[in-house]
């Protein structure tokens, strides 16, 4: 319970910087090839992975769905970084990964 609220929270931070269109996130994605034009769409993913995890509560099988979709996310995130060969960044979309992978095992 305790790694899914932590899952959620993060997430759901993450979504209100990408809906804020800050420009740190802005610059990072231009670095990894991505237009800028994705920041909310992908706030978006985020902020749904983060409902559907606490909609897990109340129905399992929303939440499993939920985690399965974050990690995806993330596994995408930390290829994109990756391919982008951005060292230095690769550990944010790993620690969000991890939480995510966390919140599958526990779901």
């Amino acid at each position: 319970m305790v790694v899914i609220g932590v899952t959620v929270v993060a997430n759901l931070v993450a979504a209100a910087v990408d809906f804020g269109r800050s420009k740190w996130v802005l610059k990072n994605m231009a670095g990894y090839g991505l237009p800028a034009s994705w920041i909310v769409p992908l706030g978006l993913v985020k902020a749904a992975g983060a409902v559907g995890l606490l909609a897990g509560f109340v129905v399992p099988v929303v939440g499993v769905a939920a985690a399965v979709g974050l990690v995806l996310y993330f596994v995408g995130a930390v290829a994109v970084v990756v391919r982008a060969r951005v060292w230095r960044d690769v550990g944010y979309p790993t620690a969000f990964l991890a939480l995510a992978v966390a919140s599958l095992v526990v779901a």
